[in-house]
């Protein structure tokens, strides 16, 4: 598994850092504070693990006066879909085999 793959689970491993990354790709750019409000956790917290995403390129930020907005970046997710299709295309020919041999057997 390459470097990509290991910082992009490492990082979605953390569930506060999971559901940051989930609210912002279902409700859009979001402040640090409108994302500490329904967090669960103080906003010191919030802004570490919204650091951890950003250095994996899962969000990106944009300041504006005094406060950061935070937007989700759903392409650094590629390469995970992209293992996640591979695993379903090894899973699927397995069972295939599986399901051929099954059936040698039974007759």
């Amino acid at each position: 598994m390459s470097n990509t793959h290991d910082v992009l689970f490492k990082t979605l491993a953390d569930p506060t850092r999971r559901a940051l990354f989930e609210r912002l790709c279902r409700e859009g750019e979001k402040t640090v504070g409108a994302l500490t409000a329904r967090a669960g956790v103080s906003q010191p917290v919030v802004s570490k693990h919204l650091a951890v995403l950003k250095r994996a390129g899962m969000v990106r930020d944009r300041h504006e006066g005094r406060q950061t907005h935070y937007s989700a970046q759903l392409g650094a997710l590629a390469p995970l879909v992209d293992w996640t299709s591979q695993m379903a295309s090894f899973w699927e020919t397995r069972f295939d085999h599986l399901e051929d041999l099954l059936k040698r057997m039974d007759q």
